[in-house]
């Protein structure tokens, strides 16, 4: 059976006890010498024995691990010390490093038993010794063992306090470490997707716009101009190449979860994911002619998904949800109802107010759709779950999306 350390002594304290022990017993021989006691020579036995008792301590490396090995030691030295003391009332002084070495050694219960036993031993040996009790007997032994309490008891809280402190500190360290990394991924991210949706609907469209209308005019050619047809096909090849090019770098910047796949695929991976981790039934449908849509389209209402399931995990405590992809001819939606707690809508926000500037939850979702010329429809009440809907025109919305944009 092993027993619990409360705290770690520092070392300077043992090195005291020990010194403040070894100190007492030659104090104790040396006064027995010099006084000429009639049991001079049994004291300084008792005194050799219980001093090489007390050193045999780092030779049992079970002490202090093994409450068996612990009790049997700390009793052979009581027994040295108890007869000790009945040979001479000087035994007395080692009582107090006896308290500090019981205190370190057993747990707080049976430690502080040690020391009353300890401490009622002294006092009576000391009375027999004077043969008569009084109040100044009891008094140093009890004393001391009350400071001695006091002082491991003060140490032992101190030292859980300290180690909470440390324990907390590591802990916020980590969980910066954890923030900050996410913080660097989410905005690296979001700067991807950015400069996807900015190359997407500058460069992509502008070399697109370059092709036709370069493919036009050769075709308006006359058809002798041999030099000029030669220089506008060359041009319109570098515009498609262009065009490839801005293509492939769109793709390598989408999110990771719809690399190499389609955006009916990457919901279900989303889907089964939410249901794994929190224990809900997640059910994805589509409906509709699966089209090919733009890149951006599937960035946003996949990001819509992402945050929407995430809501409802972490806040409806819903048992079903019910995740619909439906392209119209006009339009794609994507509705997510669960069967959760449900809120009232009045008190969200009604808006960001710089999309740029970022943001969470349902008014984030919201701007991310109005860039893209949608909608976000929310309808919940308290006690009846919540379905959201995100709409995006699949017309092009300010001529800022073409057939070209659209991932094949």
């Amino acid at each position: 059976m092993n027993i619990p350390a409360p705290a770690p002594a520092p070392r300077a304290l043992i090195r005291c006890v020990h010194l403040l022990f070894a100190g007492l017993l030659a104090l104790t021989a040396g006064h027995a010498v010099l006084a000429d006691d009639p049991d001079t020579a049994a004291i300084t036995a008792l005194c050799v024995l219980l001093g090489a008792g007390y050193a045999a301590r780092p030779l049992l490396p079970a002490v202090g691990r093994s409450a068996p090995a612990t009790g049997v030691w700390l009793g052979a030295v009581g027994v040295l010390w108890a007869a000790l003391l009945a040979s001479t009332a000087d035994g007395v002084w080692l009582a107090f490093p006896l308290f500090f070495l019981q205190l370190h050694l057993l747990s707080p219960r049976a430690g502080v038993v040690a020391v009353g036993a300890t401490a009622g031993t002294a006092i009576v040996a000391f009375t027999l010794h004077q043969g008569f009790f009084s109040a100044a007997s009891a008094v140093g032994p009890a004393l001391g063992a009350a400071v001695a309490v006091a002082v491991v008891h003060g140490y032992r809280a101190l030292y859980r306090e300290s180690e909470a402190r440390r324990r907390l500190i590591e802990e916020l360290t980590e969980t910066r470490a954890d923030l900050a990394a996410a913080q660097h991924t989410a905005g690296v991210l979001a700067e991807r997707e950015r400069l996807a949706r900015e190359i997407h609907d500058t460069l992509a469209q502008g070399l697109s716009s370059i092709h036709l209308l370069l493919r036009a005019a050769e075709r308006a050619l006359p058809p002798r101009a041999d030099t000029a047809a030669r220089h506008v096909e060359q041009a319109r090849r570098a515009a498609v190449d262009n065009l490839a090019e801005v293509r492939r770098f769109v793709a390598d910047l989408a999110p990771p979860a719809l690399e190499g796949t389609t955006l009916a695929d990457a919901l279900e991976r989303l889907c089964d994911t939410v249901a794994d981790r929190h224990a809900l039934r997640v059910r994805l449908t589509t409906t509709g002619e699966p089209t090919p849509l733009p890149t951006a389209y599937e960035v946003a209402l996949l990001r819509v998904a992402q945050s929407a399931l995430s809501n409802t995990a972490r806040h409806a405590r819903a048992r079903h949800v019910e995740v619909t992809l439906d392209r119209a001819d006009d339009a794609v939606v994507l509705d997510v109802v669960d069967d959760g707690t449900g809120f009232d809508p009045a008190g969200l926000p009604a808006d960001l107010p710089d999309p740029a500037a970022g943001g969470f939850g349902l008014a984030a979702m919201r701007a991310r759709l109005r860039e893209l010329g949608g909608t976000l429809t929310i309808e919940s009440a308290p006690g009846e779950g919540t379905a959201l809907s995100a709409r995006l025109p699949l017309a092009p919305v300010s001529g800022s999306r073409e057939t070209d944009g659209a991932r094949s």
